[in-house]
This record gives structure tokens, sequence and C-alpha cells, in this order.
């Protein structure tokens, strides 16, 4: 009879060998259809924290980063873009129920036995060849909106803050997937090996949701390429600096010392979360390096800070990180995200936007013409733009100078510009109420496509297979925006 011992060591080299061997044997496989440059490039490409899947892409692209200006809890469309001079006549009227038709509204507004429209206490005037209308509360994006390519038949699923976020950054309501500078960072890679794919900053106006930072993670994908955040302060990045009586040189010796032993866990395990690990580790010994130069905006000439006012001078503040992230696409980091948290006005709203509106606008036109002079603009896609919109109806009591909007999917307002768009037009009509879209629907999907494509992606061949079915950032549907691509 075969011994304990003896039987467990056969069994141990029987799973050896078929491991081992399988592996080889595919190897050869792969080798004789595709030939062995393919092979040692996907080799290269799946142990190296900078390489894409992808390669170059599917096809040229039109930009080479994006910039992402997201402004968390939902900015009304009727006080910002979507101009509604009918709701003047309408103010304080009943909205029709053939307008309201089957939408659904949150569960805040479920106690209320009459909706009031409501007109906004702010101005709208047209401005530049495109006859844009803008709010009063924008005047310097009024100032650039030649450059703007602004869509006003954005609709989403989700009807709640944090579905409707992860919707926007991930393509599904349900926390977990991989967040779009997740999905470019995979499929891409970086083109600046110092610094990260994928950053991430934040910056809070007054109250409104917290963020998720499953928002910026990388679901599924391999660990590495999910979004790095940079705080204010002395650490932009935790656990960066060494600590205290350890110099660079150990720092680099215990790195490759640590590294030895995870590829020899690789070589065993073949758990591609080790090569994640290995990457972080490496990515961390060289942003000692780049970071502090990066968020360093002491050496910027004074009509800098004049153009992007004095909040820049404030760390975390969104004047600040829209120049940190003019410096970032300087250095050709893939995807930038800054999120602006405060955009939730269910009560209070005149008051709430003024403040969100005095907080970001100067910024989000500084960025674009600080990006335009340096060249940046032709090869950087800015977009701006919330989770959904907001009801044209009062949510809560409507007086003389004060109301409230609740969510509202079925239309909101986004822009886009730079790389691959047309300049100066708007795309899109929701109806005299702005609550229906009546022209030219955007989804989410869409508007996930179109950002997809202008970075020389095909949407529905970056996939990944997760739990047996492959996953894209589009879910199952969503097609490309032609119409507003240059």
């Amino acid at each position: 009879m075969k011994t304990h011992e003896s039987y467990i060591k056969k069994q141990t080299n029987r799973r050896d060998f078929l491991k081992k061997s399988g592996m080889g044997l595919g190897a050869i496989a792969l080798s004789s259809l595709f030939g062995t440059d393919l092979l040692a490039n996907a080799a290269v490409k799946a142990s190296n924290g900078g390489g894409g899947i992808l390669g170059t892409g599917h096809f040229p692209a039109k930009a080479k980063r994006i910039i992402y200006l997201f402004q968390s809890g939902g900015p009304s469309q009727i006080e910002t873009f979507d101009y509604k001079p009918i709701l003047k006549k309408w103010h304080g009227q009943e909205i029709p129920d053939s307008v309201r038709g089957t939408q659904r509204n949150s569960g805040m507004v479920a106690s209320q036995s009459t909706f009031p429209l409501v007109q906004s206490i702010y101005g709208f005037k047209q401005y530049g060849q495109s006859g844009a209308w803008v709010s009063e509360l924008f005047p310097h994006t009024a100032e650039i909106v030649d450059d703007l390519c602004i869509i006003k038949s954005m609709y989403t699923d989700a009807i709640n803050h944090e579905p409707a976020v992860m919707m926007m950054q991930t393509g599904s309501m349900i926390s977990g997937r991989p967040s779009i500078g997740s999905w470019l960072s995979y499929g891409l890679g970086s083109d600046n090996d110092n610094l990260p794919n994928f950053v991430v900053m934040t910056s809070h106006g007054g109250g409104g949701q917290p963020l998720n930072s499953l928002a910026w993670g990388a679901g599924f994908l391999p660990s590495h390429h999910q979004g790095v955040q940079f705080r204010s302060g002395e650490e932009p990045v935790l656990y960066l600096n060494n600590p205290h009586g350890i110099d660079r040189d150990d720092r680099r010796r215990a790195l490759d010392k640590i590294k030895a032993l995870n590829e020899h866990q690789h070589s065993i395990w073949g758990d591609p979360e080790i090569n994640s690990k290995i990457n972080q580790y490496e990515m961390a010994f060289r942003m000692q390096m780049s970071i502090p130069e990066t968020v360093d905006i002491s050496n910027e000439p004074d009509y800098i800070y004049e153009m992007y006012g004095d909040d820049v001078h404030r760390p975390g503040s969104y004047v600040r990180n829209c120049l940190l992230a003019r410096k970032l696409a300087e250095k050709d980091v893939k995807f930038i995200q800054l999120y602006h948290t405060g955009w939730d006005q269910h009560g209070g709203l005149p008051r709430g936007i003024k403040h969100q509106a005095q907080d970001t606008d100067q910024a989000n036109a500084a960025l674009i013409k600080d990006l335009k002079q340096r060249g940046l603009l032709e090869d950087t896609l800015v977009i701006w733009g919330g989770e959904f919109g907001r009801t044209s109806f009062s949510q809560g009591k409507l007086t003389a100078d004060n109301y409230g909007r609740d969510h509202h999917p079925g239309c909101f307002t986004m822009w886009m510009a730079g790389a691959g768009v047309k300049p100066g037009i708007v795309y899109g009509e929701t109806d005299d109420f702005s609550y229906n879209v009546i022209k030219d629907p955007v989804h989410v999907h869409d508007f996930q496509a179109t950002m997809m494509h202008l970075l020389g992606i095909d949407h529905e061949r970056l996939t990944y297979k997760y739990q047996g079915r492959r996953f894209r950032l589009t879910d199952v549907h969503g097609h490309v925006v032609n119409d507003i691509l240059a």
C-alpha cells in the first residue's frame, strides 16, 4: 500500500507537472499561432504597470489625456445652461401631468401634494458665435463658450446620488465595477513612468453627499489601475515619504529584496495581484522624486495666479486642484479626475448654487484658457458635469427668494472641450420645462463610448473577463455620438 506521504508527494508532483507543462504547451501553441514577438509583447504588458493591454488603441486617438471636472451632487441645469423662459409664465403653477409622465422622483418629495414649477432666480444671456445661453452665475465660463460643446440632452438611469455617481464613473449603478480611469489605465497604460496613470483630487463645497472611493476604484481589474488620490498638505500621497532614519538608498535596497520575494511568489502561484503589488511599490519609489515638483506651484508666474483666482493659494481648494490638473496634463498623466462636492440643493438653492459657482467658475475657465495657451487643449479632453440634473418643480416651499429642486435623471447638462469635439456648439434639446429630452438624447453609456472613442478605444472591444462574463465600461449598450466629433 502507498503511504500517505508518498501519495501526497505524487499528487503534488502531478499538480506541479500539469500547471507548468500546461503553461508551457499553451505558450508553444500561442507562439506558433501568433508569433513570438506578439507573445513577448503580451507578457511585457501583463507584467509592466506602465504598459496597456491595447498598446496604442484600436484606431488613432484625438485625445491623449482627460481632465474630468466632476460636480458631485447634481448641478441644476435650469440655473446653469438650460435656459427656459417659459418657466416665468408658469412660475408657481402645477407641473402638467403630461410633462411629469412616468418619470421617477426621489423619496424626498413623496410627501408633497403639489409640485409648483419655478423659474430660475438668475438671469441668462447669449454669448459667443454659438449664441449659447449661460447663467449670470458663470461669467467666466461665458467668456470661453466658443470653446465648449454643451450637451443639454444627457440622461441617466439612477435617481439617487451614489448609484448615479457610480453610473457615471463606472458604467453601473452597482458599486465595485472598474472606474473610467482604471479602464483607461488598463487599456492604454501610461505616458509617464514617474506618475500614476490615474490621479484623483477632491475639494468640498458647502456640505453635500460624501464621496465613495469606489468611484475611482479598479473593481475587478488589477489593483494598480485604481486612482491615486492626491491630498492637500505636506503629504500629497499617504505613506509615500520614508520613515525617519531611512534614506533613498536604504529604500531602494529594501524594495529590491521585496521585489525578489514577490517575484518568487508569483512564479509559484501566478497571482496577478502580486505583480500589482510590485508595480505599486515601484511607482511609490518613483513618485518620491516626481510628486514634490508636480504639486509645487511656487514658480508659476503672477498672471497664472490672477487667471485662476485668489483661492489658488489654498491647498485642497477646487481652484488649486484645477491648476494642478494642468501641471499633471503637462506631464502626460492619462486621466485626471477632480471632484467638487456640494451641488445637492434640495432647499436653499439660490444661495447654495451661487456659492458653488463662485467656487468653480473662474477656475474652469482658467483651466481651458491655460491649456489652450500652451497648446495642450489640442490633445486634452476636458469634461464638466455631475451625476444627474434637478427638477423644474420646487421641492419644499416656494417663496419669492427661495426654493429647492429634487434629483432628476431625465435630463441634465454637461460640457466638453478640447481634443476631438466640435467647439462652440450646443447639442440636444429638452422640452419647455427642462424635464424631458426631446432631441438627440445622450445616455451615460453614449457619453462614455464617445469619450473612449476620442482616446482611440472601441468601447465594445476593451473588455475584461470576470466570473465567466466579459465586462466593459458601457455594459451592454451605448454608441458614439458622432455629431459632436470634430
